[in-house]
C-alpha cells in the first residue's frame, strides 16, 4: 500500500463532500446552515493545516473516535464493546477525566482534527465529556448514542450547541431493534426523534447492518420513515463479529456490494439526508484508514488504539501527546507490515488478526 499516494487529498475531498451534502440537507434549516458554513471555513483552514504537517513528515488524520466511557445501561446482542470487555455495568476504573478529554479535544483542534465521534458504553453517561467538547468550536461531535437517556436537559444541550450532533441507533424496524437492543426501545428512540423533530435540532441515525438486517435498513419504507421522523444524516456500520461465533452474520462481498450501490443511489435521490457508509470503499481509499491513516481510536481509559474494534495499544494519551500517539511504534508497525490490507470479514480489516497484532 502507497500510504500517501493521494490519502490526503482522499480524505480531504471526503471532508468537503459531507460537508457540501449537510449544507444542502439543513437548507430549510437556517441556524444550522450558518453553523454549517461556519464549520466548513473551519474545516478548510484544517485542511491546510494537515497538509503543511504532512509536508513535515506527519501524516494527521481528519477524524478521531473517542469511547468516552466504558459503561452502558443496555446489553446490545453482539457489542463489540462488550465482547472485547471494554463496556461493563460497572464504571470503568481508571478512566479519563472531564478535564483530560478537553485537553484532548484542544489538541486534536489544533492538530487540525475535524470530526470527533463521541462514543461508548454510552456517551451521554458522561455529561461533563460532552460540555466540553460543545465548547471545542470548530469541530464537529457526532454522539453516537441509544438514545434513552435524551430527556429535556439534553435536548437543550444539543441545541444550544450546533456542534454537537446527536446520531441515534437502531437495527431496522420495532421489531429488528427490539431484539437486538431490548423491549420497547424502538419507541423510546423514535419518540425522541420527534422531539429533536419539533426543537429544530438536526440530528441523525445509525444502523449496524448485518446479514440479517441489510435489506430491513436499505428498504425505502426505513428510509422514508427516518426522513419523515426528521433525520438529516444516515450512517451504516457494517458489523465485526468479534466474539461468540457471529461471523455468520458478518456482512460478506455480496452484501457490502448491495450496501455500496445502495448508498449512491440513495445520495443522488435523497438530498434531504446525508448518507455514510463506514468503512466505505477500502479499495478507494488504499486499504483500511484505521490506525492513524483516516482515524484512530482512544478508549475511555486514554489508550490509543488502531480502531474500536481492535483493543490493543502500546500508547496513552496520559503519558504523551495526542500529536505523539500519532506516531505509535504500534501504529506504524500495522501499516508498514500490510495488516491494513487484504479481504475480511465484517467492518475491520484487523479483527480476526489478534495474534498477528500481539505479535507486534
Amino acid at each position: 500500500m502507497e500510504d500517501n499516494f493521494n490519502l490526503q487529498n482522499y480524505i480531504t475531498q471526503g471532508v468537503e463532500n459531507f460537508v457540501k451534502a449537510s449544507l444542502k440537507a439543513t437548507l430549510k434549516n437556517p441556524r444550522e446552515s450558518a453553523f454549517l458554513a461556519k464549520f466548513a471555513m473551519a474545516a478548510k483552514r484544517a485542511a491546510k493545516f494537515r497538509k503543511i504537517k504532512e509536508k513535515e513528515g506527519l501524516h494527521i488524520p481528519a477524524f478521531l473516535i473517542a469511547s468516552i466511557t466504558g459503561s452502558c445501561n443496555l446489553h446490545c446482542k453482539g457489542c463489540y464493546s462488550r465482547d472485547t470487555h471494554a463496556t461493563e455495568d460497572c464504571e470503568t476504573k481508571k478512566q479519563l477525566t472531564d478535564k483530560e478529554w478537553g485537553d484532548i479535544f484542544s489538541q486534536a483542534k489544533d492538530l487540525g482534527i475535524s470530526f470527533i465521534v463521541l462514543a461508548g458504553g454510552e456517551p451521554l453517561l458522561r455529561r461533563g465529556v460532552l460540555e466540553a467538547a460543545a465548547e471545542t468550536l470548530g469541530i464537529l461531535f457526532p454522539v453516537f448514542t441509544n438514545g434513552v437517556f435524551l430527556d429535556g436537559s439534553y435536548m437543550d444541550m444539543f441545541n444550544k450547541h450546533r456542534n454537537l450532533l446527536p446520531v441515534l441507533s437502531l437495527e431496522g424496524d420495532r421489531e429488528a431493534t427490539d431484539a437486538r437492543r431490548g423491549d420497547g426501545i424502538f419507541d423510546i428512540v423514535t419518540k425522541n426523534m420527534d422531539s429533536l423533530k419539533e426543537k429544530g435540532i438536526v440530528f441523525g441515525a445509525s444502523v449496524t447492518v448485518t446479514k440479517e438486517n441489510v435489506g430491513n435498513v436499505l428498504s425505502e419504507d426505513f428510509i422514508k420513515g427516518l426522513k419523515d421522523k426528521g433525520a438529516k444524516f444516515m450512517f451504516f456500520v457494517e458489523y465485526v463479529p468479534i466474539g461468540g461465533n457471529r461471523e455468520n452474520i458478518a456482512p460478506d462481498d455480496d452484501d457490502r456490494d448491495i450496501l455500496e450501490k445502495r448508498v449512491a443511489e440513495l445520495r443522488k435521490t435523497c438530498s434531504e439526508m446525508v448518507f455514510v457508509s463506514i468503512p466505505g470503499d477500502e479499495n478507494a481509499a488504499g486499504g483500511c484508514l484505521a490506525a492513524g491513516r483516516g482515524f484512530f481510536h482512544i478508549n475511555s481509559k486514554g489508550d490509543a488504539e488502531a480502531c474500536p474494534m481492535s483493543p490493543f495499544s502500546d500508547t496513552n494519551v496520559s503519558d504523551t501527546s495526542l500529536e505523539d500517539a500519532l506516531k505509535s511504534p504500534l501504529f506504524n508497525a500495522l501499516k508498514e507490515k500490510g495488516l491494513l490490507e487484504g479481504s475480511h470479514k465484517g467492518g475491520c480489516a484487523l479483527a480476526g488478526r489478534e495474534e498477528q497484532i500481539r505479535a507486534l
